[in-house]
């Protein structure tokens, strides 16, 4: 029986299309305007690759506006059909009040709730939205709706500090081990609970307080959970959303060349991590001429995985 459920997801993917739309917003500062291109690029990438037959559209830097946002979504609107999905993943900055959520873009900012209107729109319910920014935790009222898969980096409006989560869901749709079940399709659920656990590493292995706490919701409850279970009814929809098929990722993750290049570069994001964090500390001589040496470096990495 779960063999033919297996299939059943499998056959039901590989027929319908797939429309993933990647939003890398504005970063503000050098290191984060390269940090959140490079992981948009590293995104867009790896589904040309995984998923060759999908519609994919990748905004970052200038073109990521709310205007080329709203419009791809009415492109996607006229042209998605009922069993289609769409994977919404957005990187960067967001702010959040007791009124709304707002995705910072260059110029005018888009607010959760002009985002779940264009989402309302699209004649396909499957959707999953991965809102990895700071801040996204409050987005999730707003967003959230019955058979929506809505996936945020931090708990609340108020964990307002960079994130490193973007870094790990990019690293859990690429890494075989992400597919729990083996079956070489990597849901929704698997990738968040690879992402959150890599995470929360992350900050116990830098031995800071951690400044980001992931949520998923799913079932239209409007409260995100860090753990779904079958007791608070989160989870059912994410672990049925097939995300990507392994067989192209799995194929570059067995390239010892790419592997030590992507390795490279969350080294050098952690590094840039681990300096922002002692810039208080530091002279502003020192800080700006270590910044500068890292971000070059990461540029170059950049370079090398984009080839």
């Amino acid at each position: 029986m779960r063999r033919v459920l297996l299939l059943m997801l499998a056959s039901a993917f590989l027929h319908a299309d797939t429309f993933y739309f990647t939003i890398a917003g504005l970063g503000g500062e050098p290191e984060y305007d390269a940090r959140f291109s490079g992981w948009a690029k590293d995104l867009d990438k790896l589904l040309h690759q995984a998923e060759p037959q999908a519609k994919i559209k990748t905004l970052y830097g200038a073109d990521a506006t709310r205007a080329n946002v709203e419009a791809h979504l009415r492109e996607i609107a006229k042209e998605a059909k009922p069993d289609d999905s769409v994977v919404l993943m957005l990187i960067g900055h967001g702010s959040s009040d007791e009124f709304d959520y707002k995705f910072n873009l260059p110029g005018p900012d888009l607010s959760a709730t002009e985002l779940a209107g264009l989402l309302d729109k699209l004649p396909t319910t499957h959707q999953l939205i991965v809102n990895m920014t700071s801040a996204s935790g409050g987005s999730i009222t707003a967003l959230e709706k019955p058979k929506r898969v809505v996936i945020t980096a931090t708990k609340a409006g108020t964990e307002k500090n960079a994130t490193v989560f973007p870094r790990y869901w990019i690293e859990g749709m690429r890494d075989p081990a992400a597919d729990s079940d083996k079956n070489d399709i990597v849901t929704a659920l698997e990738v968040f609970r690879y992402a959150e656990d890599k995470t929360a590493k992350f900050y116990e292995t830098q031995k800071r307080l951690s400044t980001e706490h992931a949520l998923i919701e799913d079932a239209g409850k409007g409260e995100g959970v860090k753990i779904p279970s079958a007791e608070n009814g989160e989870g059912l929809t994410a672990g049925r959303f097939a995300v990507l098929h392994l067989g192209a990722a799995v194929a570059q993750s067995r390239d010892p060349a790419k592997l030590a290049l992507l390795k490279q570069k969350e080294d050098l994001e952690a590094q840039i991590d681990d300096l922002k964090y002692r810039k208080a500390s530091m002279a502003v001589q020192e800080y700006r001429g270590q910044l500068q040496q890292l971000l070059i470096q990461l540029a170059e990495t950049q370079k090398a995985l984009d080839q």
